[in-house]
């Protein structure tokens, strides 16, 4: 059980020069149980963590704001826990993307970081607000209304793939 309350406000939130708010989430994943490869690093063996939004209108991998108190990898993994409720081994950022709020209003940029889960909890600070589902990498490119989380699993699948292919080599 977790019993970390999700942060709320914006009052600690990072801003660029331009005054674009700076969030920063997690690919969320893991290896299949039942694999058919001996050393599980294909693609076909990996499954993502996809949450609902706010609204339960769509599906996305967990993020949010980017606090002046941590780092970019501390606040990925905080909003992963709050709105996943998963933990993990961060890894090297995927990449900043830049995009418009869910009102089209605003910018963001948004940064993404592999985080293989080596826990799953029961009950998370926004369990009930959020659905959580393990998904395959092609199902998570179908449900992405985001084109920039499309592009962010792109990315992490071009990096597993260059791991795969140098693995193969070896």
């Amino acid at each position: 059980m977790v019993s970390v309350v999700s942060r709320s406000g914006r009052h600690l939130q990072r801003y660029d020069s331009g005054g674009y708010r700076l969030v920063v989430g997690c690919i969320p994943y893991r290896y299949k149980e039942q694999s058919n490869s001996i050393d599980k690093t294909l693609i076909e063996d990996l499954e993502v963590l996809v949450i609902t939004s706010q609204n339960g209108q769509s599906m996305l991998f967990p993020k949010g704001g980017w606090d002046i108190d941590e780092s970019m990898e501390q606040a990925a993994a905080r909003e992963t826990l709050e709105e996943a409720g998963v933990t993990g081994n961060i890894e090297r950022e995927l990449g900043k993307w830049r995009y418009m709020s869910k009102r089209g209003s605003i910018i963001h940029w948004g940064s993404m970081f592999p985080l293989l889960v080596d826990q799953e909890f029961d009950c998370w600070p926004e369990k009930n607000i959020r659905e959580r589902r393990w998904i395959t990498v092609d199902e998570a490119r179908q449900e992405f209304k985001n084109g920039w989380m499309r592009e962010a699993l792109d990315e992490f699948v071009r990096r597993k793939q260059l791991k795969e292919n140098n693995t193969s080599n070896e």
